[in-house]
């Protein structure tokens, strides 16, 4: 007797989301920071260089520009809010965990536009894209307890005013 049953149907891979045009400005000024932090290259250069990469016209160019030229500029600010969170020295952290907690660090300094919780979302999915295996709850754990010192008022206010 004939086999006349359907094929099994395969099911529909799933698509991952779109990119939206601010994280491909942080996945930018990450690769940037990095190539600035492991070589101390002119930021200059490096901003030239990521300019030129595939993709780079879908990123926020103008959020890109604040992120990187940003954490250059206040490369010792934002070690120092750090450095009351790590465990080591900021200088020896990975690169990649460096980068990634100094745009942390900055988005919860300066965007305001950003909820605390994104930024650190965020910062998180770039640590899990780019990180060690475990990267992401260090850098979790570090902006989770750098939030109470740049956005004391919006973490309290999520936490239901307790401190």
């Amino acid at each position: 007797m004939p086999n006349t049953s359907k094929p099994a149907s395969k099911p529909a891979a799933k698509r991952a989301p779109a990119k939206s045009a601010r994280r491909r400005s942080r996945e930018s000024a990450l690769q940037g920071l990095y190539q600035w932090l492991v070589s101390g290259e002119d930021i200059g250069v490096i901003d030239a260089h990521m300019r030129e990469q595939d993709g780079f016209g879908k990123a926020d160019a103008a959020h890109f520009d604040a992120l990187l030229h940003g954490c250059v500029l206040e490369a010792a600010d934002l070690d120092a809010v750090l450095a009351r969170h790590v465990d080591r020295k900021t200088t020896e952290l990975s690169p990649i965990e460096h980068a990634v907690l100094m745009i942390g660090a900055y988005e919860l300094k300066h965007c305001m536009d950003v909820p605390y919780k994104v930024a650190i979302n965020e910062a998180v999915e770039l640590a899990k894209s780019f990180g060690g295996t475990d990267g992401h709850k260090y850098v979790n754990g570090v902006l989770d307890r750098a939030a109470i010192d740049l956005r004391p008022l919006e973490v309290q206010a999520a936490r239901g005013g307790a401190r």
